[in-house]
C-alpha cells in the first residue's frame, strides 16, 4: 500500500502535534540506546539491560503514536494527550525538584504546546468527524467520526 492511501486528511496542528511528540519518542530512544551502549558499574547488568529495554519499547510506542497522528489517524489523539501530560510533568520535576530549568522548562513548553495544537478546535472537530456546518453535540449525537464513517459508507 502506496503511503498516499495510509494518510487521512487531518488538520495542520495534529499534524504538527504528531511531529511534535516525536521529540521525546527519539529522546527515549537515544537514552535506551545509551544505557544499552554503556551499561556502568554501579548496577547489575540485568538491571541496566531492563531499563534500557523498557526505554527502547515505549520510545518505540511513543513514536508509532507520533507517526499515527502525523499521517491522521484519529486512534493515535488519547495516546498523544497522555504522552503530552507525561512530557510536561517531566519537564515540570525537571525544572522544580530537580533544579534543572535549563532542561525542564523547554520539557514544559513541549508537553503544553502538544496539548494546545491538539485540543485546538480544528482537532476536535476532527477527532469527533464534524461536519463543517454543526455543532460539537451535533456531531455526537450523530456518533461522531465513525457516524461520519457510516454515512459515507466506509468501514472503521
Amino acid at each position: 500500500m502506496a503511503l498516499a492511501d495510509k494518510i487521512v486528511p487531518a488538520p495542520r496542528e495534529v499534524r504538527a502535534a504528531g511531529a511534535l511528540t516525536a521529540l521525546p519518542g527519539i529522546g527515549l530512544l537515544v537514552f535506551g540506546i545509551a544505557l544499552f551502549a554503556s551499561p556502568g558499574d554501579s548496577l547489575p547488568l540485568t538491571s541496566v539491560l531492563a531499563e534500557g529495554a523498557f526505554y527502547v519499547l515505549f520510545a518505540l510506542a511513543v513514536l508509532g503514536c507520533a507517526v499515527g497522528l502525523v499521517l491522521g489517524h484519529t486512534w493515535a489523539r488519547s495516546p498523544g494527550v497522555v504522552m503530552a501530560l507525561v512530557t510536561a510533568g517531566v519537564g515540570w520535576y525537571m525544572a522544580g525538584p530537580s533544579e534543572r530549568p535549563v532542561f525542564g522548562v523547554p520539557i514544559v513548553i513541549l508537553g503544553v504546546a502538544i496539548l494546545v495544537l491538539l485540543f485546538r478546535r480544528p482537532a476536535r472537530a476532527w477527532a469527533l468527524g464534524q461536519h463543517e456546518d454543526e455543532t460539537e453535540e451535533e456531531a455526537a449525537e450523530r456518533g461522531g467520526l465513525a457516524g461520519r464513517r457510516r454515512e459515507r459508507g466506509e468501514d472503521d
